[in-house]
């Protein structure tokens, strides 16, 4: 059965993180001078000494060097963080994430001698994955055909004895502090369609590569509405060697969908983090804010605001904790001891709504204050839209679990 009690491991792990993130990362994070500009700067430091306690390796077997720890272990480490930085959780868990993958499941063992070494050793070595652009307008024609110009733009050829990149994509997470990437691209002659997708290998100094970090202007307000480290990249006939390339295509990714899944459960993770933080302040603080001659967590208003957040938090790391057991042991769905839905979809989808009703009424325990950019609650308002509105929790996303639940009901009468 699902059990909920903690290892000895787990709870050292979340006791170690959770010190860490008060005298570490809290006070940074939530200074004025940071929480001022509406670009918050990556607190690079921070992301370095999380590194040191291993939160980079958390996921890589112990045989490669790192702690070998499953997702459920992941999901409770980076919510941790996560109540201090964001940012700082989004850029180590998306590296832990890939490192995972790359070099337990798609490198060659020729292809990781350098990389693993650096990877396990060097603090600042991140990972990211260029994966396609996700439209608004692929979720409004959710059953309709996809449209090319909504895929991938990089393409690639061979030529004299090496791989040559050429294209460019917008946005890619933990682009600015990356030192290798995982670039997804189809051959130059064919359709840009998801059977032709390739995987290579491209390291951060490769001649070419050209990383722009997003502008936050009038013009541009894409850098706030990205978590981590976004930026936009150019590869201006990038050359690679040919066994830069991995053994990976894009039918075998979508088949074991370990990706997409960890991914969608890692940014949940992260996102209830953000939401114990709102929560924490806005408790926080109706405990020495009186008013009536009490403090107004006492009167009755208030102290159900406070309940309906503790209520939706609860209930939203019990379902994380769930669909993170359920993906460690996938032998629960074969024998259908769990419905056969997307529970990493439905943890997500949960998540980031009732997040998102948290920070706002969070917002509103502080009253005209929350709204100040010198406090962090506007700041945890504004991260908990972030989640809300991206790819993975939108209204499309909900649009497969219905056709699980059509698919399953009709099992169950037939």
């Amino acid at each position: 059965m699902f059990n909920l009690q903690l290892t000895a491991d787990q709870l050292q792990f979340r006791d170690t993180i959770r010190n860490f993130v008060k005298n570490e990362i809290k006070p940074l994070a939530t200074h004025p001078q940071r929480l001022e500009p509406f670009a918050k700067p990556l607190l690079r430091d921070c992301m370095d000494k999380a590194s040191e306690l291993g939160l980079r390796s958390i996921l890589l077997s112990e045989e490669k060097g790192g702690i070998g720890a499953d997702l459920m272990t992941a999901c409770i480490v980076l919510e941790e963080l996560a109540a201090g930085d964001v940012d700082v959780a989004m850029t180590i868990g998306e590296t832990a994430l890939i490192g995972h993958l790359l070099f337990d499941k798609w490198i060659t063992k020729d292809q990781e001698k350098s990389l693993l070494e650096r990877f396990v050793e060097q603090n600042h070595f991140h990972l990211s994955f260029t994966n396609p652009t996700m439209k608004m307008s692929e979720g409004w024609s959710y059953y309709g055909e996809k449209s090319e110009n909504s895929q991938n733009s990089i393409t690639y050829l061979e030529k004299n004895n090496n791989w040559v990149i050429k294209g460019s994509h917008p946005h890619i997470s933990n682009a600015l502090a990356a030192e290798l990437f995982i670039v997804m691209a189809h051959p130059i002659k064919e359709k840009n369609i998801e059977q032709n997708m390739s995987f290579f290998l491209v390291q951060r100094d490769t001649p070419g590569l050209k990383i722009a970090e997003l502008r936050d202007d009038k013009e541009n307000s894409a850098a706030s509405w990205r978590h981590g480290c976004s930026a936009a990249i150019e590869f201006d006939n990038c050359k690679i060697p040919l066994n830069h390339k991995l053994n990976l295509s894009h039918k075998e990714l979508l088949a074991h969908a370990t990706y997409g899944k960890q991914a969608t459960l890692i940014n949940a993770a992260i996102n209830l983090g953000l939401g114990r933080a709102a929560f924490d302040t806005a408790f926080d603080y109706t405990q020495i804010r009186r008013q009536g001659g009490r403090n107004i967590i006492e009167h009755q208003a208030i102290g159900k605001m406070v309940a309906d957040m503790a209520i939706k938090l609860e209930l939203a790391s019990t379902y994380i904790y769930k669909a993170a057991w359920i993906s460690d042991h996938p032998e629960v769905e074969d024998d259908n001891s769990v419905s056969p839905l997307p529970h990493h979809m439905i943890a997500s989808i949960f998540t980031a709504e009732a997040v998102n009703e948290v920070a706002l009424i969070a917002a509103e325990c502080f009253g005209a204050m929350g709204v100040m950019r010198d406090m962090p609650i506007q700041s945890y308002v504004n991260d908990s839209f972030m989640f809300l509105h991206s790819d993975i929790n939108d209204m499309a996303s909900k649009l497969p679990i219905a056709e699980m639940l059509i698919k399953f009901q009709g099992m169950e009468a037939a």
